[in-house]
């Protein structure tokens, strides 16, 4: 079968799937013969039984296999669509070890969490078998994939795909019989959707060794990162080791019903900007709806609302237990992962350090090049360090900026509470320690900085975390609190 959509080719699948076909055919001839055949020999097996006094079974070998094929026509008429099941060139990605999930082979007994973990990878290789046209090899995994993980619909209609290629050629995968492709035109497309992101997802890995362009600085305490492209639906998990930051899993991910760039409550839409994970809501809190549990973000952050941005709610949360997956674009601002993936997330994260960015597109780069960037704000830090320290206010000052705001209170007034701050201190060294420093750009350059602040003497002080912004060439903190 020559396997096409959306213009990609698989043409080294022809001679392979002729061959398919043609042993289907033959099988197919000869179907009626063998099914009358084993009909006779169990049907001799039974006599036999009941001669010896055995129960007589209540079904045959035969009439097992023909529910067991009626099963598959039913996983089959549930939506005879692969939606997207492509044949591309995924081996040399898998060759370059790109792809760190590896596909759990149907002799190794998943559990049901592992299975559903291990879904997508195993999914991929399915693909991956139908790009060389092993089709045969694709449909055992397929069948063996369905049957762990029954409620992964993509799935299903990838292994109804198959099962019709067995016995015709498709002109292109994603063919559905005509009534169910009347009654479900948007669930059909939105699982070619979901096929297309996360073939995506495959095709274009992060380069090695690169991390997104937020992520300036993260103390050896915020053991965890998390980045989310938006445009590629796709959520990716970093672990902060003795070498940095590098990347451990990656997940496909679902978003606002009308995209990103959320602005005002109600508007369906996807917050973009850097957030940090506030509060953890175990499953049995929720409704089915929201799956095995959520991860709270802060949203609206102070530099939403400078920008006068509305709304709340925005979680990171699972699906309801009939769903694995939700198609690309179906949350109300949410980012939806399946249950297992968001599950290994909640396991592993801390809450209050753990950042959560969210971005249109994530640019990579190679931390070397973030180096001078990291040196240069690091000393704008230490330079309102040590000012602070010093006690001179007039020069403290300097680095706010005259829109500051904090709870309603103004530049004035927090001048004041600095002057508080500083008699209190009477002149004691001061430390920043497990310093973090994220950037955002879009309308203008900014900063989150968080830091525990420490008085030469004490053991623990407050953790504090400001928004600097750009003010005529200049970083100027508008924004600074307490946050523990």
């Amino acid at each position: 079968m020559s396997i096409s959509l959306l213009g990609l080719h698989a043409p080294a699948a022809q001679a392979q799937s002729d061959k398919s076909r043609a042993t289907a055919s033959s099988r197919a001839k000869k179907a009626p013969a063998i099914e009358r055949s084993a009909q006779r020999r169990s049907d001799a097996r039974q006599a036999k039984e009941r001669r010896a006094g055995k129960p007589r079974q209540t079904e045959s070998s035969a009439s097992k296999r023909r529910t067991t094929d009626r099963g598959r026509q039913a996983a089959l008429a549930a939506g005879g669509v692969a939606g997207g099941a492509m044949a591309l060139p995924l081996a040399s990605a898998s060759n370059r070890g790109q792809v760190s999930r590896a596909s759990l082979s149907p002799e190794s007994g998943p559990s049901s969490s592992q299975a559903g973990l291990a879904a997508e990878a195993r999914l991929l290789d399915i693909y991956r078998l139908i790009g060389r046209g092993q089709g045969r090899q694709a449909l055992e995994h397929a069948e063996t994939l369905v049957r762990d993980v029954p409620n992964f619909q993509l799935a299903q209609l990838v292994y109804g795909d198959l099962l019709l290629a067995q016995t015709r050629a498709l002109p292109t995968m994603g063919q559905a019989p005509g009534d169910i492709a009347a009654k479900a035109p948007q669930r059909l497309d939105q699982l070619r959707q979901e096929a297309e992101k996360r073939l995506a997802a495959l095709r274009e890995r992060p380069p090695a060794g690169t991390l997104p362009s937020q992520f300036i600085t993260l103390p050896p305490t915020t053991r965890h990162a998390i980045a989310v492209d938006a445009s590629r639906s796709r959520l990716y998990l970093f672990e902060n080791g003795p070498k940095g930051l590098h990347l451990v899993a990656d997940h496909y991910a679902s978003i606002g019903k009308l995209g990103s760039d959320k602005r005002l409550e109600g508007d369906q839409r996807t917050p973009l900007g850097v957030y940090f994970i506030t509060s953890r809501l175990e499953g049995r809190q929720l409704t089915d709806f929201y799956g095995v549990g959520a991860l709270t973000l802060n949203y609206p952050n102070e530099y939403d609302r400078r920008l006068g941005r509305t709304g709340s709610g925005i979680w990171l949360h699972g699906v309801p237990a009939e769903s694995y997956a939700r198609s690309p674009q179906s949350t109300d601002g949410c980012v939806v992962l399946s249950n297992p993936e968001l599950q290994s997330i909640i396991d592993r994260v801390q809450l209050r350090n753990t950042p959560v960015v969210i971005a249109r597109s994530l640019q990579w780069v190679a931390p070397a090049v973030k180096e001078p960037e990291r040196r240069s704000l690091s000393n704008l830090l230490e330079g309102w360090r040590t000012a602070r320290a010093s006690g001179d206010i007039n020069r403290l000052m300097a680095f706010y900026s005259a829109q500051f705001s904090n709870g309603g209170k103004d530049l004035t007034q927090w001048r004041q509470l600095i002057e508080r701050d500083i008699q209190q201190v009477r002149g004691r060294d001061l430390q920043l320690k497990d310093v973090s420093i994220l950037g955002w750009r879009d309308q203008s350059d900014v900063l989150v900085v968080t830091f525990g602040e420490v008085a030469e003497g004490q053991r623990t002080g407050a953790v504090k975390r400001q928004y600097w912004g750009k003010e005529g060439g200049l970083w100027k903190i508008f924004y600074e609190g307490v946050i523990g």
